[in-house]
């Protein structure tokens, strides 16, 4: 077990799409995701209690196999480019959770999924954004997971559902990507309706109430309106497989559907 806070109540589980590299410290982004500022600050409010920990899986980190971070005091990444020089300055300085970090390795092995760890790893973007909303004092340990690169997605949500007890263990699963991640494509004119077109479909599958049909559904992403226009690399969606996986039965929905860089944006929940 991980600690007593948040034991004895089920977690939900999320996905967020987490926005466009630092913005939060960016004032001329700021504006273009107010309503994903305000979204991320309430999820603590909408918990059952504080949780013992996060485990974050991020778009932005990829392993040959599924791999945990194991710091004490994990360091901040600038895994972005072209943004003021003061974004190279952030950091976001929760400690980590070596003991989480071995139980996710445990609950894989026990599924038969062979895992990894990492000590050096620290926050990229797709965690320290969405956590210093939702946690601006950085007091909550924060273990990551990579994603593994072979992007199978079926694979991923196995390793969510190896995860799924973490949720009444005070875990909270978080899924950091983005439902829209085409980097030529932010800004154009035909990307609204390209972003518009696949969200109908992820929305779709994942508010589906029989969850065999819902994770069918994520599995086949590809066959999505503009699926391959949307996601040329699927690196920003394969958190969310992971999620599915660990949200078991738990129906989803759709917490905030955000407008920015002329695309949508979509972040989900799964269970109460």
């Amino acid at each position: 077990m991980i600690g007593e806070a948040g034991m004895g109540t089920t977690f939900p589980a999320f996905f967020v799409s987490h926005g466009g590299g630092p913005w939060p410290y960016i004032d001329g982004l700021k504006a273009q995701y107010a309503n994903t500022a305000h979204a991320f600050r309430q999820i603590p409010q909408s918990l059952p209690s504080r949780p013992a920990a996060v485990l974050v899986i991020t778009g932005h980190w990829e392993a040959p196999e599924f791999t945990v971070s194991t710091a004490e005091h994990p360091p901040t990444e600038h895994d972005y480019h072209g943004f003021p020089e003061h974004t190279y300055h952030i950091r976001y300085p929760a400690p980590g959770s070596p003991s989480l970090a071995a139980r996710v390795r445990e609950l894989l092995d026990k599924a038969g999924i062979t895992s990894a760890e990492d000590a050096s790893r620290g926050f990229d973007h797709g965690t320290f954004v969405p956590l210093g909303l939702m946690y601006p004092d950085a007091d909550v340990p924060i273990v990551k997971l990579s994603l593994k690169s072979t992007y199978d997605p079926a694979g991923h949500i196995l390793a969510g559902q190896a995860l799924q007890p973490l949720r009444n263990e005070g875990v909270l699963i978080l899924g950091s990507g983005l439902t829209y991640h085409n980097m030529r494509g932010f800004g154009r004119a035909d990307a609204m309706q390209a972003s518009e077109e696949f969200e109908r479909y992820l929305h779709d599958a994942v508010t589906e109430p029989d969850h065999m049909l819902r994770l069918e559904k994520l599995k086949k992403w590809e066959t999505a309106p503009m699926a391959r226009l949307v996601h040329p690399r699927e690196d920003h969606l394969m958190p969310l497989m992971v999620v599915a996986g660990a949200a078991g039965k738990d129906e989803g929905q759709r917490i905030l559907l955000e407008k920015a860089m002329n695309v949508v944006m979509g972040s989900y929940r799964f269970g109460h």
